[in-house]
């Protein structure tokens, strides 16, 4: 039988509590550094934003003139974004994932389907933005309309909404199906009654981070030709519109030619995350809502 040398395994048991500690510091001062920053971000656009907010601000149009500048259209462009993106990203994520999950063969096919959208996750912004270029704005002749933005947006936080809808559909308890079908009833059935239920939080959780994304997009909106000034408000899916990020991209790059732009900026980046908490707060309601019923 070996002998245990008891000071080399108490001498190998400090080594390891003295890395754990190393590494434990490293991660909060990686943490601290995260949070500092980010407070002097928010400190820095809100002392230099929330002067310049009111209701004219807010309310009013688009202008070359830093006093009379409004965001009104930017808000609506935003909105009517969202309008079309939710659905069909809601839509088609959770249909592919209900399909690849309970429905697809297992197999070499199904393997490369799921790698493919693992690997889309990570794909480039501007790649998106050069895809909506072909494919809506010219091949389907719609123009820089919000549809076309609607559709490009869509695309890109689309492989989000899929890895996350599967991860929600698998980490549903296998016998809650099980007596789905000895109840007797039909596939169809116990997915619509037993696993959309049951999965909607975690569901909820991707599509809220996919979402969340989309609204502070720029670059594919860039590449498809979005406008940011001068503009009238957007009335519907088949306008021309502008949307916050944009907006707030141009005038941080004008603020060198005039420096107010750079407050009109901050200011918009404020109202901006006012509507992303809104939205997430809505969101995070009706999953916690969904979360305790099942």
């Amino acid at each position: 039988m070996k002998y245990i040398n008891q000071e080399q395994v108490q001498s190998k048991m400090n080594r390891r509590l003295i890395k754990n500690n190393i590494f434990k510091k490293l991660f909060a001062l990686a943490t601290m550094f995260g949070i500092v920053v980010l407070a002097i971000l928010i400190i820095r656009v809100l002392t230099q934003g929330l002067a310049w907010i009111d209701m004219d601000f807010i309310t009013g149009k688009l202008s070359t003139s830093a006093d009379r500048a409004g965001i009104m259209g930017a808000i609506l462009g935003t909105l009517w974004l969202m309008i079309v993106v939710i659905p069909v990203t809601l839509i088609l994520g959770v249909a592919t994932a209900i399909y690849l999950e309970l429905y697809a063969p297992k197999g070499k096919f199904q393997a490369i389907i799921q790698t493919n959208i693992a690997n889309l996750a990570g794909v480039p912004s501007i790649v998106y933005g050069l895809l909506g270029l072909t494919v809506f704005v010219r091949a389907m002749d719609l123009g820089n309309v919000v549809l076309a933005g609607g559709l490009t947006l869509s695309l890109l936080v689309l492989p989000i909404v899929i890895v996350a809808s599967q991860e929600a559909i698998r980490a549903v308890p296998q016998h809650l199906s099980e007596a789905s079908f000895g109840m007797g009833a039909t596939k169809w059935q116990t997915v619509k009654n037993i696993v959309l239920p049951a999965s909607l939080p975690g569901i909820l959780t991707g599509s809220i981070l996919a979402l969340s994304r989309a609204i502070g997009e720029t670059a594919p909106l860039t590449v498809i030709g979005i406008p940011a000034l001068l503009i009238p408000f957007p009335g519907g899916i088949f306008d021309t519109f502008t949307i916050m990020p944009m907006q707030i991209y141009y005038w941080t790059i004008d603020s060198s030619l005039v420096s107010e732009y750079a407050n009109l900026a901050a200011a918009t980046i404020v109202v901006l995350l006012v509507m992303l908490f809104i939205l997430n707060s809505i969101a995070v309601i009706i999953r916690n809502k969904f979360q305790q019923r099942y």
